[in-house]
């Protein structure tokens, strides 16, 4: 499982899709979102704005990455 590290107390889920390299700009990752295709912690996620936290696990068509806080 691939991890994006945080050094901040959270991040906005449609930051970390950038930031894992999952999406280039903030269009994608609001499209992503919005068609249901991204889940957080196994729950699917509607809002791009969702607060994630450590340990929080993120998954993506497949892809899955786990936010670290350093």
């Amino acid at each position: 499982m691939n991890t994006v590290e945080i050094t901040t107390e959270s991040i906005r889920l449609d930051q970390a899709l950038k930031l894992a390299g999952i999406t280039g700009t903030g269009g994608e990752s609001k499209y992503l979102i919005q068609e249901g295709l991204v889940s957080v912690n196994q729950e699917e996620e509607l809002r791009r704005g969702r607060k994630l936290h450590d340990k929080d696990i993120v998954e993506v068509q497949g892809d899955v990455f786990q936010i670290k806080r350093v």
